[in-house]
Order: structure tokens, then C-alpha cells, then sequence
């Protein structure tokens, strides 16, 4: 298949009005791979006492990659190996914009299935729209594949070939690259009084209204469900308040 690339520049408002939610604990320092358009506006120079011309808002960016080779290597032996159910050759890294919990845009990489990177795409780009804020948003390489130390450092990630939890030899979603968690600490998955990660215990209580949880009908379910993609929170033996699948598993 040819390398595919996509590129999407969307105006968005520059300062988030909403406070900012606790973050989860930090494990890495963001790791962006691939280049992106500057977020930030270029200052408008003025005349002293003349009317100020507000700059630009900042733009969103994002694109769909064939994984190069530094990210090839990056994976083999962490998040990819022989015996997965899909090649990497099946896979795309994606480079995206998104708002912080600190109100300013950043970049990251998410890798995911090729059928259905156009769709994260247009999805984040629905994200940076609303200006959902999300802690951190980098590849599960980066935490050792370790999907406890990813949820940990409240790192949203999609590719992850590992068994189910509970469940060995029984492939995740996130193994063919056809699923995503958002913001693991603000959005647990619970089943009665198991919570995991541990610091989402505060978030178990879906009353609660925090910045970058989800909740049912909120924007964000909206906008993968434009792509055809299922919410966990709907999940009846548990809820997976973070995932998301194009598969409804």
C-alpha cells in the first residue's frame, strides 16, 4: 500500500476557559515523533498607539505515516513482535494535536490499525475542536509497552499487541491496532470496587465532572461514534471509561 499522508489545519480558540483536572503521576517526558506545522501564531507587529490585531489562533496538524524505520525498531520487542496478529507494514503512526491539561497545544504519536488512521484522525481533530484536554498523548514504546506504567502517567495510546487482561493468549483490540484509551486516570476501567489504574479511584464516580473525563453523549463518544467506533463505558461487566474500538470489544 502507498504511504498515505494527511494533513489538517482546523482554527481553534487559543486559551482553554475550563481549570485545569490533577494530572496523573508522570512517567516519561513527551516523545513526539514525525513534524508538525508550529501551533504557535506569528506575533502581527503593531504601530505604538494603534488598534491591536489579535494574532491567529493556533492551528491543529496532523498527519498518517508509514512507520519509519527509527519507530520500527522502536517497537520490535516492545509493542510489535513476530507472532502479533498484524505486521507492522499493517500499521500507521500518527502525529496529532492536542490541548494539554496546561491549556496549550501540543503534539504526539499514536500508532493504529491502516484502515482506520484517517478515522483517529478526523477524530482528534473533532478533539482539538472542542478543546478536550488530554495529559499526554505518546506511543506505549515509550513506557516499555508496559500498559500499567502508560496508564500510570495518564497516557493516551491506541497500538499495544498484549493479551486481554485476566485473559492469556487472548489478543486485546489494542493488539491490532483497531482501539484507544484517553486519559486512563480521568477515565478508570471499574468493575465494582476494582479500579485500575489506582490513581482513577477519584474518577470512579461518573457524577463527578472533571476536565478530560468522558461521559455518556459528551463530545467526545460523538466523535467516534461519527467513525463507527464504540465507547467502553457502555461495557455491561465492566466499564472501560477510557476505550474506545472500531469493533465494539
Amino acid at each position: 500500500m502507498v504511504a498515505m499522508v494527511v494533513a489538517l489545519a482546523v482554527c481553534v480558540g487559543a486559551t482553554m476557559a475550563a481549570g485545569c483536572a490533577v494530572p496523573g503521576p508522570k512517567a516519561a517526558p513527551p516523545v513526539t515523533r514525525g513534524t508538525l506545522p508550529a501551533t504557535a501564531p506569528t506575533p502581527v507587529p503593531t504601530v505604538p498607539g494603534s488598534p491591536t490585531t489579535p494574532p491567529p489562533p493556533p492551528t491543529f496538524s496532523g498527519s498518517v505515516d508509514v512507520i519509519p524505520a527509527d519507530v520500527r525498531d522502536l517497537m520490535t520487542g516492545r509493542s510489535w513482535r513476530l507472532g502479533c496478529p498484524v505486521g507492522l507494514d499493517d500499521l500507521r503512526l500518527l502525529t496529532v494535536g492536542y490541548w494539554g491539561f496546561d491549556g496549550q497545544p501540543h503534539a504526539g504519536n499514536l500508532v493504529a490499525h491502516r484502515d482506520h488512521a484517517a478515522a483517529l484522525l478526523a477524530v482528534f481533530h473533532s478533539l482539538f475542536d472542542q478543546h478536550f484536554p488530554i495529559e499526554r498523548i505518546q506511543l506505549v514504546d515509550d513506557f516499555g509497552a508496559d500498559d500499567a506504567a502508560s496508564m500510570a502517567a495518564n497516557n493516551t495510546s491506541a497500538f499495544n499487541c498484549r493479551a486481554i487482561d485476566g485473559h492469556p493468549g487472548v489478543w486485546s483490540e489494542h493488539s491490532y491496532g483497531w482501539a484507544v484509551d484517553i486519559n486512563p486516570v480521568q477515565n478508570p476501567w471499574v468493575r465494582g470496587t476494582q479500579v485500575d489504574p489506582p490513581a482513577g479511584v477519584a474518577y470512579a464516580d461518573r457524577s463527578v465532572q472533571a476536565p478530560g473525563m468522558i461521559h455518556a453523549g459528551d463530545g467526545v463518544v460523538q466523535a467516534f461514534a461519527a467513525v463507527g467506533w464504540t465507547w467502553g463505558g457502555t461495557f455491561r461487566s465492566a466499564q472501560d471509561y477510557q476505550h474506545f474500538s472500531a469493533t465494539g470489544r
